[in-house]
């Protein structure tokens, strides 16, 4: 199967199994375009190009373009930190941070016209001066396994997100994340926007959030909160405990 095909709502459920029942793993963005690997009744399985992330997704949620078209808007060159409206011909659709656009002015898709009413970003601007500005856009939105928007995220969507609207590619989990960037030997080396990542009992990362300061971290756990970070991890000041065990420090400013 050769086919492609450009996510023009707002967010789309990227689900495990090819269900409305089954979990969701991740999340489209308006602008995301993806390539289709298979097809089963009224759902198609997508690679993500972004990230190369794989799920299943409603077929009626989504707008079929070529392989030309696929080729051209898969190389993103400019994203938004905030959440506006982007109009067509006829309607208009709400756009949430950190999706992705083709141009800053009009464009068309197939037989669709669009044109935002915001400002958009350079993709690869380098930005990571913003960091923590931009992790702020998603402060106390709850938790959602596999969400990638203020009305329900998850840590590596978090992360994910707050990287790409600062100009920087990251991987879709925690762990594929942790693979990404500089690594640094001690929190005392690192700047406001990096990278701390944390492990289990089995010593798997699964867990991820963006330095703020020399005592802060802003991560997603039970919603997008700012904790106090120390050499053995973060420490949560409502339960008196840490909850989570520093286990790698990524940078990707020098």
């Amino acid at each position: 199967m050769s086919a492609y095909g450009f996510c023009h709502l707002s967010v789309i459920p990227l689900r495990e199994m090819p269900s409305d029942l089954s979990q969701m793993t991740s999340q489209l963005l308006f602008g995301d375009v993806f390539k289709v690997l298979a097809k089963e009744d009224d759902w198609i399985q997508i690679q993500n190009a972004f990230d190369d992330y794989i799920g299943w997704i409603d077929h009626k949620q989504q707008q079929p373009i070529s392989l030309d078209d696929f080729d051209k808007l898969k190389q993103l060159r400019f994203t938004n930190d905030k959440m506006g409206a982007i109009k067509t011909d006829s309607d208009s659709y709400l756009v949430l941070p950190a999706s992705s656009f083709p141009v800053n002015t009009k464009f068309n898709i197939g037989a669709l016209n669009f044109e935002a009413d915001f400002p958009l970003q350079p993709f690869l601007f380098n930005r990571t001066d913003e960091l923590t500005k931009m992790a702020l856009v998603y402060l106390n939105a709850p938790y959602l396994w596999g969400g990638k928007t203020p009305f329900g995220i998850d840590c590596s969507g978090f992360t994910q997100n707050v990287y790409k609207m600062a100009g920087i590619k990251l991987k879709r989990d925690a762990a594929q994340q942790a693979t990404q960037g500089h690594t640094l030997s001690f929190l005392s080396e690192a700047k406001p926007g990096d990278l701390l990542f944390f492990d289990n009992a089995d010593e798997l990362i699964t867990h991820v959030g963006i330095l703020l300061n020399d005592n802060q971290i802003i991560h997603a756990s039970g919603k997008v909160r700012i904790d106090r970070i120390d050499h053995q991890g973060i420490y949560n000041n409502e339960t008196k405990r840490y909850t989570h065990k520093l286990r790698l420090i990524k940078t990707f400013t020098t």
